[in-house]
């Protein structure tokens, strides 16, 4: 029995360790306008964006990040730590960390890539440059991470996202010299056209941030992001989903699988908003959900149904 036993028991071990995505795809970099993985080949990301960690902290466990690689098929996860809101960074500093560390930390251990994204619609910069810099210095060996320096700039024009964006680059490579760093752009992340005009120079691995929602950004967003990647700009839709920008309303199904289409077409990373259980339309979990995954198909929304589904028509470690 037992000869019989750990060899099978071994090969699932082993099987398992060959089969996460960054074991198979390494440290990630940047060429041109393509995110290129380890052995040079092109390579795009698909996957989950948690809700805001001060709103949905239960979700930020090693439990809900391992469902998500093993049942979702998600091979990059995004922890949107709140910055602003009470209960966020700004006000708790310490518990913000421990939610984003328990996200990065279950992401390394399931083999997937992460987002450590500094939730934020404002600039806070003396703030973003302790936290980045705290981020780098404890994780800049893994090729897991990557940097998200600005959710969505909400009200700042594009030389003041560009400044911030300079000052905690250059703080975070300090530490981290390699790991992707994605760079936010005006009003919500839709106004791609400026940083193509006007990109950031003298640093390598970055990538700028497209956010769409099906509902409201229609073939406009897309010619525009395809004019930006035809000006040389790499880009990463860091969030999306298919209502409306507001995150509730009717899913535009028609629009989003266009989104799709093109995202497919164009082998772009793409994330999905979020994991969380609020009564709105863009949160994919019921409040039936368990903290750490094993969902039945009940304790999923309409979103979620949908994006799970998405998301499981990739091959496996893709």
């Amino acid at each position: 029995m037992k000869k019989t036993i750990l060899p099978v028991l071994f090969m699932a071990v082993l099987f398992t360790a060959i089969g996460q995505p960054v074991k198979i795809h390494g440290r990630l970099k940047v060429e041109g306008t393509r995110l290129l993985d380890g052995n040079n080949h092109p390579y795009a990301l698909r996957g989950m964006s948690f809700g805001w960690s001060c709103f949905w902290p239960r979700f930020y466990n090693a439990g809900a990040v391992d469902w998500l690689y093993k049942d979702w098929n998600c091979s990059v996860l995004r922890a949107a730590m709140g910055v602003e809101p009470k209960g966020g960074y700004i006000d708790n500093p310490a518990g913000s960390k421990a939610l984003m560390e328990a996200a990065v930390d279950g992401a390394i251990k399931s083999g997937i890539y992460v987002i450590i994204d500094w939730h934020s619609h404002h600039v806070n910069l003396a703030e973003a440059k302790t936290f980045f810099g705290e981020m780098a210095a404890k994780y800049h060996q893994y090729p897991n991470i990557i940097y998200e320096l600005f959710n969505e700039p909400a009200e700042a024009n594009w030389p003041q996202v560009k400044a911030y964006a300079e000052a905690v680059i250059k703080v975070i490579r300090e530490k981290d010299p390699d790991n992707i760093i994605l760079v936010g752009c005006p009003k919500w992340d839709q106004e791609i056209q400026l940083p193509a005009a006007d990109p950031i120079k003298g640093y390598k691995n970055l990538m700028y941030t497209m956010h769409f929602y099906a509902g409201t950004h229609k073939q406009w967003l897309r010619d525009r992001t395809d004019a930006a990647i035809k000006a040389g700009l790499p880009v990463f839709i860091s969030e999306s989903a298919g209502m409306e920008a507001s995150g509730d309303g009717p899913i535009d199904y028609k629009e989003w699988q266009l989104y799709v289409d093109w995202i497919n077409k164009n082998n772009l990373s793409w994330i999905t908003w979020s994991i969380s259980d609020k009564n709105e339309t863009c949160s994919v979990l019921n409040p039936s959900a368990s903290s750490t995954g094993h969902w039945k198909d009940s304790d999923l929304k309409e979103s979620g149904i949908k994006t799970r589904e998405y998301l499981r028509a990739y091959p496996p470690v893709d």
